[in-house]
């Protein structure tokens, strides 16, 4: 119709005013057109009067740009904010020009609609750029458009899109303080103890100004306590100036003068170590504040440090959404975007058995990892970008600007304070010196180390921007520099004068790590009343009203009642005996792990589900009214950061039993760093305790090198000053026993349990009651048979599934001269009790028979160890042979195998 009536080159050339009048021609006076709209509509044509005024329309498109130029602030504004301390850069983005909305310089003194924008319904467009480039593009930037919550965005438009408020004298002051503590801490260091490794955070300094802003909120806010997990940059200066430690103490450190003794074991470097303190804020509220201790693997503390908050919550009483308890984690900024833990612990956020009210993090953004750049280090732009995927705002800003630093940790404390949710602060900044002091990062960041080297302090900056304005006088500063120098100077001495004795070592106990040479521990008993096992039976048959179970499951809570009077108990019902035996006693259990609720193998099932409307019930949250507290989740699909979870919770909860079960034995692979770090040496570097029970499913049934092994051997190649016990029971009972031993044994010890897959439902295997109401965790189990022992030519030592494969072929040939000794604890290796057991059989020669190969599983430890007890002695080992795989993946070459073992240890 256009084309018809206009030359189509006039409406192509024609502006957008010209335009609206051509349309608005064609509306009055072109009857036609309306013929033609009111036929395809089939309804009668009524004449229209139109009166259109153009510059109406203008105005209103004007409005609609306008309102689009706001939005692209608001998601891209950042990418022009002003956030490198080292160089500054005319930094542009095509969504952030007027003229991609269609807007042009002629419009900046127009008055323009907001829609409420800046506290105003109009406004000059000039000014909204100001706004807009004040709020988001100066040495704030702001990521928080990826939210998909109006309310938490509108949240963040209120509090950041309003005029620059100048902070009072008193808030100054304070942050001036704070750089000042944190500089002149690095440079005493550096002066008095030059090329001694510390990890300075020179560079970084406004990092303490942040957490003392953020500790300062905590305080005045009532909050509990701060726990607060690292890596080593700042750290020392973290410890001083945030979490209370003496600088005695740490120069104590430096001298090398630490009394070991009082370690009880290997103790660790100054940057790894925690403490806990007390921080009053400048109204002189208090809180407590908690540093975890934590190794080189910078990320590790993470899902340590959440969960010790989560058991500070629930020790507490209090719920994640109450907020007592802040975590705060600090990060490197190449870390933080390598790290795999990162994600796993950012995941953790919002689910059900992991929350702790929201987490700030604060990345310490150098600019550079080691030695690498980060354009060989990240594929994003910036190192936070991993957290948008989580809905969590990040907030980038400039390091050498430190009242913006404290405006943002104080709007990162709100938001987590309001909503729950984490916070990401990337400080971006720069590493003054080297990874460590003794590097000379010139040699691969020649460029940037050139600008560091030309670069003024962000203290000395700060005091020459206050001094500039008439903020403050330099005879002010002075002065409180001058004694805070002093304090260093007196406490250096009094350290320098007090530790005169070099360093002791405490020697270790002959033999330790085997349960002859244990320091004594208190026994509790572990067996109970026939009335506990048949009052967790009948839980099971305490189904709520209208409750419809699954009928798959109505058979089995039967049958879980009949176990607790008749026998025949599983292995599934035999733990949960032990659980319910505690709760009754008043200790608290959680359990976390991948299906836990309902068990891998279906064995477990301490949840039910409604199977019409998905209520949950758990028989043993109902058995009495004084019990203690029951959590069991279903995890997220970690190993790394669900393991260090659990181990955070059970070094805070020492009155409770903490289990983390892998799905499969070897899962648990992926947290080597937390078995490492912390399960099997955190009391000895750090006199950390913990009583954390893995359960991870080993055997060997032909599912293949992936689900057989749980690598038995890797446990015992750790174990040594009886830092942890490995064990691998052989039936329900036993394990029964072995975990009410952990819930009470003292010192608190990690356990580690290889639990059964085929044996979960073997008839052998099962357990009388009279097993669970008598007698105690065995450590080795002798030969149970009616043997005349002198007639005994051969005695095979075994751990877990093979003593029912061994026993079945014994049975199968009437072997009455061949004993099938189980030892059920690796370690610490019950010697003296393997001794008298071997003894007591004065014919016989010793075999030590395994489903694994050579190279594998217990004999790879028992082999090397229990020769040095046993006269020289080296028991004949029957195995697979030594392999690089842990298991066949042919079901049928399992079984020709596994034949064959049993074959040979009867040979």
């Amino acid at each position: 119709t256009l084309t018809s009536t206009y030359d189509h080159r006039v409406i192509q050339g024609a502006g957008s005013g010209e335009f609206l009048k051509i349309i608005h021609q064609l509306l009055l006076g072109e009857r036609g057109f309306y013929d033609d709209i009111f036929a395809d509509l089939r309804i009668p044509y009524v004449p229209i009067r139109w009166s259109l005024d153009v510059d109406d329309v203008e105005a209103r498109s004007k409005e609609t740009r306008v309102q689009e130029l706001i939005n692209a602030y608001r998601v891209r504004g950042h990418l022009m904010a002003d956030i490198d301390p080292l160089e500054y850069k005319q930094r542009s983005h095509p969504d952030l020009d007027v003229l991609s909305h269609g807007l042009s310089l002629w419009d900046l003194d127009r008055t323009v609609k907001t829609g409420g924008f800046g506290g105003k319904s109009k406004m000059l467009l000039r000014d909204v750029l100001k706004i807009l480039r004040d709020s988001y593009c100066r040495t704030v930037g702001v990521e928080y458009m990826h939210i998909h919550s109006p309310e938490e965005r509108k949240w963040m438009q209120d509090k950041l899109e309003r005029p620059y408020e100048k902070p009072s004298r008193e808030q100054q002051l304070r942050i001036l303080e704070k750089l000042n503590e944190a500089e002149a801490f690095e440079t005493f260091l550096q002066t008095k103890f030059v090329g001694q490794k510390r990890f300075s955070l020179e560079g970084g300094e406004s990092a303490i100004a942040a957490l003392d802003e953020i500790l300062q909120a905590a305080a005045d806010n009532s909050l509990v306590e701060v726990a607060i997990g690292m890596a080593h940059r700042g750290r020392l200066n973290v410890l001083t100036n945030i979490a209370g430690k003496t600088y005695g103490q740490v120069f104590r450190e430096f001298e090398g003068n630490t009394d070991t003794s009082t370690v009880q074991g290997s103790g660790d470097v100054k940057y790894h170590l925690g403490t806990s303190g007390t921080f009053v804020s400048a109204q002189g509220n208090k809180t407590a504040v908690y540093l975890a201790a934590n190794p080189s693997h910078l990320e590790a503390v993470n899902p340590v440090l959440e969960g010790i908050v989560r058991a500070k919550l629930d020790r507490l009483g209090k719920s994640p959404e109450e907020n007592p308890v802040l975590p705060i984690l600090i990060h490197g900024d190449a870390a933080f975007a390598g790290q795999g833990v990162v994600p796993e612990t950012l995941n953790m956020m919002s689910l059900r058995g992991y929350r702790t009210g929201g987490t700030v993090h604060i990345v310490i953004n150098n600019q550079v990892g080691f030695t690498t750049p980060p354009s060989m280090s990240r594929s994003t732009t910036y190192a936070t970008d991993i957290a948008k995927g989580l809905q969590v705002p990040i907030f980038h800003v400039n390091g050498d600007d430190p009242e913006a630093v404290v405006r943002v940790a104080h709007l990162a404390f709100e938001y987590r304070q309001t909503f729950n949710k984490d916070a990401v602060i990337d400080l971006v900044c720069y590493r003054r010196r080297g990874h460590n002091e003794g590097d000379d990062p010139s040699m691969t960041q020649p460029l940037m180390y050139s600008l560091i080297e030309a670069k003024r302090s962000v203290r000395t900056l700060y005091l020459e921007s206050l001094v500039g304005r008439g903020d403050i006088t330099r005879e002010e500063f002075e002065q409180s520099n001058q004694d805070f120098q002093a304090k260093l100077e007196g406490a250096f001495t009094d350290v320098h004068e007090a530790e005169t004795k070099p360093a002791s070592i405490t020697p270790k106990p002959v033999g330790i790590g085997t349960t002859a040479s244990d320091h004594p521990e208190v026994a509790h008993e572990t067996k109970v009343s026939k009335e506990v096992v048949e009052l967790i039976g009948d839980a099971h048959n305490n189904i709520p009203p209208n409750f419809q179970v699954h009928p798959k499951l109505q058979q089995l809570l039967t049958k879980r009642v009949e176990m607790s009077r008749e026998g025949g108990i599983d292995w599934g019902f035999g733990e949960l005996i032990a659980f319910g035996s505690l709760l009754v006693e008043g200790v608290n259990i959680r359990m976390a792990g991948q299906d836990s609720r309902r068990g891998t193998f279906v064995q477990r099932h301490a949840v039910f589900h409604d199977r019409l409307n998905g209520q949950e019930w758990m028989p043993l949250r109902n058995l009495s009214t004084q019990q203690g507290k029951f959590y069991i989740y279903d995890s997220l699909l970690s190993e790394y950061a669900a393991m260090g979870f659990e181990y955070g919770y059970s070094v805070e909860r020492d009155d409770a039993l903490v289990l983390w079960e892998a799905q499969f034995g070897d899962f648990a692979n992926g947290a080597q760093t937390i078995l490492d770090e912390f399960i099997s040496s955190s009391e000895q570097k750090w006199g950390q305790h913990s009583s954390l029970v893995l359960l991870l499913p080993h055997g060997y049934e032909g599912q293949g090198p992936d689900h057989s092994s749980a690598r038995i051997e890797r446990y015992l190649q750790l174990c040594a000053e009886n830092n942890m016990t490995v064990a691998q029971p052989s039936t329900p009972a036993n394990h029964f026993h072995l975990l009410r031993k952990q819930a009470y044994s003292k010192p608190r010890r990690p356990l580690i349990i290889f639990t059964p897959k085929s044996m979960l439902r073997l008839k052998a295997a099962s357990s009388n009651v009279a097993d669970f109401t008598n007698g105690s965790f065995k450590e080795v189990i002798d030969d149970e048979r009616s043997l005349t022992k002198s007639n005994v030519k051969k005695v095979i030592f075994c751990s877990g599934k093979v003593y029912w494969d061994l026993l079945a072929e014994a049975e199968k040939r009437n072997d009455l001269t061949t004993a099938i000794v189980r030892v059920e604890q690796l370690y610490p290796t019950p010697v003296d009790e393997i001794k008298a057991t071997f003894a007591s059989y004065p014919n016989a020669e010793m075999v030590w028979v395994q489903d694994e190969p050579a190279n594998q599983g217990p004999w790879t430890y028992i082999g090397l160890f229990l020769p040095k007890y046993m006269n020289g002695l080296v028991p004949r080992l029957v195995s697979r042979p030594a392999s690089a795989s842990p298991a066949t993946g042919s079901a049928k070459t399992h079984a020709a195998e596994q034949a064959d073992l049993i074959q040979r240890a009867f040979a």
